[in-house]
């Protein structure tokens, strides 16, 4: 198998590539934004041409959310634009397609979890961006997979974890969004799914015999909680494990009380029975991936 990775020095990137590096029965190219770039529909033709690959991975994207209000051009050009071309190539040599999206590209306003039939409503910049490039996906490569997952997690860049470790060190009294719920997700759980989507696609008996569909799945961690609750859980095993060692105090607040540019969507729970009941992967419990905690405090 030849997989082609977008995005190798993001979060799930860059556990695709660790993971990727054991197995040695799989042949890999992982690219940077800087080794390709994705918005340019010749460099993108030119790569996969060369390279052939029977699966590729699109793990890129532009995903300052604030950031995105303004800078709405380079947001749908990665998140859409890029999606496309590399859904294009695929087709044009019959890879499949594995493409990661967001919980982003609802509204929020739902009660109860989000299914993969409840129709998108992004309430910004980037969960527009996001879905554009969705539909792209879907229109171009029809052997295609997108994942929705959320409030993604690792011992990589730029996370909430690891902000709340910083900002744990650096301060006594932390005010926490309470009102905005999801299922916490480890990248590294997110890379291991889509390992295993690409396996089971590439055995002929599967698709053959309808077992498996093309299309959107959901895919995120377990139990849901609040951004506070999160955020509770992650001192409690910073303590334990003896990190810090004060008390800090946790004020719960509403999202109103801490506003940002790009609204949140507050209800982010994905069903994922669908992905469960298709291919052999099960939810991952995001408490049991912070037992090593003291790896996130070093990258």
């Amino acid at each position: 198998m030849k997989i082609l990775i977008t995005g190798s020095e993001g979060q799930v990137g860059r556990c695709l590539v660790k993971q990727l590096h054991s197995m040695t029965d799989v042949k890999y190219l992982a690219l940077n934004k800087h080794d390709l770039d994705i918005t340019d529909p010749k460099e993108v033709d030119k790569t996969v041409n060369e390279f052939k690959p029977d699966v590729i991975i699109n793990a890129a994207a532009y995903t300052a959310v604030d950031q995105a209000e303004e800078n709405i051009e380079l947001a749908f050009s990665i998140n859409s634009d890029g999606p496309k071309n590399l859904a294009i190539a695929a087709n044009h040599v019959g890879a499949l397609m594995l493409h990661i999206s967001t919980d982003y590209v609802f509204s929020g306003s739902k009660e109860g979890i989000y299914c993969e039939l409840d129709s998108p409503s992004p309430q910004n910049v980037y969960g527009k961006s996001k879905f554009s490039g969705e539909r792209e996906v879907a229109k171009h490569c029809p052997r295609h997979i997108i994942l929705r997952t959320s409030w993604v997690f690792s011992e990589y860049g730029n996370n909430f974890v690891k902000s709340i470790l910083r900002l744990s060190k650096e301060k006594n009294e932390l005010s926490i969004v309470c009102d905005q719920f999801g299922g916490p997700t480890c990248a590294g759980d997110i890379s291991n799914a889509l390992l295993v989507i690409a396996k089971s696609l590439l055995v002929k008996s599967n698709l053959e015999k309808n077992k498996i569909e093309f299309g959107v799945y959901h895919y995120s961690g377990f139990p849901h909680v609040s951004w506070y609750e999160f955020a509770s859980y992650i001192i409690e095993v910073e303590i334990e494990k003896q990190l810090i060692n004060k008390s800090i105090h946790l004020n719960s607040i509403s999202s109103l009380e801490f506003p940002t540019k790009a609204s949140r969507p507050k209800n982010s729970k994905l069903d994922c029975q669908k992905i469960e009941s298709v291919f052999p992967i099960k939810m991952c419990n995001w408490k049991s991936r912070l037992k090593n905690i003291n790896e996130y405090m070093r990258k």
